[in-house]
């Protein structure tokens, strides 16, 4: 379990936020529950509820960007960027490939993943395994 200073367990608090944000509506570039998210704005939502600083990525579309500019992001917000090979813990955030133009950030949480669906149109939970190939997981490493 990794804790900041106050004992907080930061990746149960990451997945209890995107459990939360089930059911906000969909929207490409949204950075509120209140507006709508997309699943960058999802991520960051629940870093910031683990009180976890992120240099939030704005003015993409939704088919541009690269695994190496999420890694960088991600890992200045203070994951580790690691291959899928292990199984995945509760606030694991998954880096996913739904398309060969496409990149999209899931929450792992109890059972399954939370993602904002673009063709749903919501913040979703989507029960069992990822429904795309993984091609990095971020984690919070314990101290």
């Amino acid at each position: 379990m990794t804790s900041d200073k106050s004992g907080t367990d930061r990746p149960a608090m990451i997945a209890e936020m995107a459990l939360a944000l089930c059911g906000t509506n969909f929207r490409l570039h949204g950075r509120s529950a209140e507006h709508g998210l997309d699943c960058i704005g999802m991520a960051a939502q629940c870093l910031s509820a683990a009180d976890m600083d992120c240099d939030v990525p704005t003015g993409y579309s939704i088919r541009s960007g690269s695994a190496e500019q999420i890694s960088e992001v991600m890992t200045r917000a203070g994951f580790t960027a690691m291959q899928p090979r292990e199984p995945l813990r509760e606030g694991d955030i998954a880096l996913a490939r739904p398309s060969p133009v496409q990149w999209h950030l899931m929450v792992r949480t109890g059972g399954g993943f939370v993602h904002a669906h673009a063709g749903i149109g919501q913040v979703v939970f989507t029960p069992g395994e990822a429904p795309w190939p993984i091609k990095t997981v971020f984690r919070i490493l314990e101290d």
